[in-house]
């Protein structure tokens, strides 16, 4: 079992920026990556990025390209979003999850997410 903690969301203006956080914990050897997903009132949750932590590799998705970036942390199983330019559509719960592979449908572990809200 993984266990995953978020941290910094927040309220923010449009065009402004906001870091997250993810720290992992507990069998972290069973997972090669680490991503984010974000749920927004009345939609699904939605692949955001994802990065492998023992190699090289990253993906994102095209509403995110250019505007967010996943990075690892000096510290094991740490994982960090910047958001950049953020839009009002970009508000939502952002989850960490932990998986096998960069694919969206290889996250099998969730965190209990962290509002993000950008006002217009």
């Amino acid at each position: 079992q993984v266990q995953l903690v978020e941290s910094g969301g927040g309220l923010v203006q449009a065009g402004g920026s906001l870091r997250l956080s993810c720290t992992a914990s507990g069998r972290t050897f069973s997972s090669d990556a680490m991503g984010w997903f974000r749920q927004a009132p009345g939609k699904e949750r939605e692949f955001v990025a994802a990065i492998y932590l023992r190699s090289i590799g990253t993906r994102y998705s095209d509403s995110v390209k250019g505007r967010f970036v996943i990075s690892r942390g000096n510290a094991k199983d740490t994982v960090y979003l910047q958001m950049n330019n953020l839009k009002p559509e970009d508000t939502a719960v952002y989850f960490c999850a932990a998986g096998s592979t960069i694919a969206p449908s290889a996250f099998t572990s969730w965190g209990r997410g962290t509002q993000v809200t950008v006002s217009s």
